[in-house]
């Protein structure tokens, strides 16, 4: 999920909204149909969370028995299936986790990625489950867990890569018409590597950006490493990229992905962390996200200590 690199309260008022799927694939255009009805069914407010000694919102998720996920439509990370269920990488480790924490249910409540974090900000619910890359933009709005996974970036481009690009240098140098998302990180990669903003075509996800690249409407289209290898899967005139860490700063950057909770709700956090710790070591949370098509190369040891940093 390669989340905005800019303030998320700031850019829901636009661009941000990154449509209903943020990074949906093809398979999840007929699931999303599902999302506003349980949408509608688990948008009543969760009560105010008390900022002493860490929060209580664990004792209260305890006493009711369930957690409201904040989720953004999008496959793989957190989204809605044609049978109408919760699923995705961070919903699928979130019912293991708080199971372990003795919440026995979870709820969704699908929103556009931009408002995630002033959902949960006002309440709407408990926990950003959404596959949520972590950076010091976020760092300062919300807490956020340790990283369940870590994530490259990669292009799509026309069989056979006719342009040969292989990063956002390569796009530059070659002047090629660059797409990636609304609200994308991606965006403010490619700007850094020299390109200017005002020429990049914002797409809602990468499903539109497959088919401006196969349209001719685009010579390149940058998304994370996942979701571009599983768009292409379903294209005879793309293909994906090697992943690659883009620069920041003049060095590689390897995005990671993880929950957020309200900045009083520390509690809950590190309660959460010791859970997914113990998930990393016994190689369980592999085996819950790679049906998801994760790798174990996106597997990582990183801590939202240092993503926050940037």
């Amino acid at each position: 999920m390669a989340p905005s690199l800019r303030n998320d309260t700031k850019n829901a008022r636009d661009a941000e909204k990154r449509s209903p799927s943020r990074r949906a694939l093809l398979a999840g255009a007929s699931a999303l149909g599902a999302v506003g009805a349980l949408g509608a069914a688990g948008c009543s407010r969760v009560a105010t969370a008390s900022g002493v000694g860490g929060g209580d919102l664990l004792d209260r998720l305890r006493a009711q028995g369930v957690v409201r996920l904040g989720i953004a439509g999008e496959i793989p990370f957190g989204y809605i299936d044609r049978n109408g269920e919760l699923t995705g990488e961070a919903p699928e480790l979130a019912k293991v986790v708080f199971k372990r924490l003795g919440v026995d249910r979870v709820q969704p409540v699908p929103i556009e990625f931009g408002s995630l974090i002033p959902g949960l900000q006002s309440q709407t619910f408990d926990v950003v489950s959404a596959g949520m890359y972590i950076n010091p933009e976020r760092c300062a709005q919300v807490v956020f867990s340790d990283p369940d996974y870590q994530m490259l970036d990669a292009f799509i481009v026309r069989k056979g890569n006719p342009k040969n690009l292989r990063d956002y240098k390569d796009v530059v140098a070659a002047k090629a018409k660059f797409a990636t998302g609304t609200g994308y990180a991606e965006i403010q990669y490619a700007v850094e590597a020299g390109y200017k903003e005002s020429d990049i075509l914002i797409v809602p996800d990468q499903v539109a950006g497959l088919n401006a690249v196969e349209a001719g409407r685009a010579d390149v289209f940058a998304g994370t490493a996942l979701t571009v290898r599983e768009v292409v899967k379903k294209s005879a005139k793309t293909e994906s990229t090697e992943a690659f860490a883009p620069l920041v700063g003049g060095k590689p950057h390897i995005d990671g992905g993880g929950f957020a909770f309200r900045s009083t709700e520390t509690k809950l956090r590190d309660s959460f962390n010791v859970e997914l710790k113990k998930l990393k070591d016994s190689g369980e949370l592999f085996r819950i996200l790679r049906p998801f098509g994760f790798t174990k190369a996106e597997m990582t040891d990183m801590t939202a200590k240092e993503l926050c940093r940037g």
